[in-house]
């Protein structure tokens, strides 16, 4: 059942065959539609339509510069819009579906609308592998340009009950397929030079695509362009995932106030904390990508000024939690 509160408020949508149809009929008339996928809650809009991709950034508050994803219901319609070198393909076929993410050329009949571009030769394209998302895309019928569905520099959705929290009346639907599993966005990897290079940790960690390669993937690069002074890539703002309260990383201890952000034992000072989540008590760092982002949003309430958060491993997926965590504790961007 359609559940709604008022006229002005965001649809939320079961993920049932007619609820998916909805959303679906809702994309291909230019809406956007918040969906889940196994990395975070994407927001949804037509990508071969400036007007509607235009309305992401708007609803999002989001830097023009910043390019978005475009999410494919399979492979075969994925490679029609890039160009895919052989490193390209190989990554494609042993992660795709999944959460990874190919920046390519664009091809000669490239769909991608310049603005999910952000007017760069290439483009960002991904094949969730969330039954949900994957019956979305397949029924909209079209590419589906999707950044996390929050406020741009706010913290990543994990749920159909973050995205309304922060873009409830802003968007004409959300898809509720409960919890994500991974928690954290897709790994970035460019296929543009003669080398991959790995733009933004995530999902896939970095052993696992430099294994499918055959050689070490390049260290996660800044992706400014020299000529566009603007990323190449979605994820690559120094300051992003922010929460309001200031995140002190790598904390040996809590100090008098602080919220704190836990990973295995509890640091000195916890129990002067005003308020403590754990990402994993046991050290799981998968346990840890998926809770992060709403523990996160959980300390980040009224009354609190600092979160700490303990060392996390950069190893695995602990790559892709520090660098979320360096881009929330980042000085904020005017």
């Amino acid at each position: 059942m359609t559940a709604r509160s008022d006229d002005s408020s965001t649809l939320l949508l079961p993920a049932t065959p007619e609820g998916i149809a909805r959303a679906a009929a809702l994309l291909r008339a230019g809406r956007l539609v918040a969906f889940p996928t196994e990395t975070v809650y994407g927001l949804g809009a037509d990508a071969t339509s400036g007007e509607a991709v235009a309305a992401i950034y708007a609803a999002k508050e989001r830097p023009r510069f910043n390019p978005l994803i475009a999410h494919y219901p399979d492979v075969a319609s994925a490679m029609r819009d890039g160009r895919f070198s052989d490193a390209a393909r190989r990554l494609a076929q042993a992660f795709w579906p999944g959460p990874l993410t190919l920046v390519v050329p664009k091809s000669g009949d490239c769909r991608i609308s310049d603005l999910a571009s952000a007017g760069l030769d290439s483009v960002a394209l991904r094949v969730p592998s969330h039954p949900v998302a994957r019956a979305l895309l397949a029924a909209a019928g079209v590419p589906v340009a999707a950044p996390s569905a929050n406020r741009s520099g706010r913290v990543s959705p994990t749920s159909a009950a973050h995205v309304l929290g922060d873009l409830d009346g802003r968007i004409a639907a959300v898809i509720d397929g409960g919890e994500t599993q991974v928690g954290v966005e897709s790994t970035i990897v460019a296929c543009l030079g003669e080398r991959p290079v790995l733009l933004r940790p995530g999902g896939v960690p970095r052993e696992a695509v430099s294994d499918v390669l055959g050689f070490a993937v390049d260290e996660p690069a800044v992706g400014i362009s020299a000529n566009e002074g603007a990323p190449v890539a979605p994820g690559q703002l120094s300051s992003h995932y922010a929460p309001r309260a200031a995140v002190r990383m790598h904390a040996s201890d809590v100090m008098p106030g602080e919220a704190a952000l836990l990973f295995g034992p509890p640091l000195p000072g916890t129990e002067q904390a005003a308020a403590f989540l754990n990402l994993s008590e046991r050290g799981d760092l998968a346990e840890a990508a998926a809770r992060l982002f709403a523990y996160l949003r959980a300390l980040d309430r009224p009354g609190i000024d600092s979160i700490a958060v303990a060392p996390v491993p950069d190893t695995g997926l602990g790559e892709a939690i520090n660098d979320r965590l360096r881009r929330a504790a980042a000085p904020r961007t005017a």
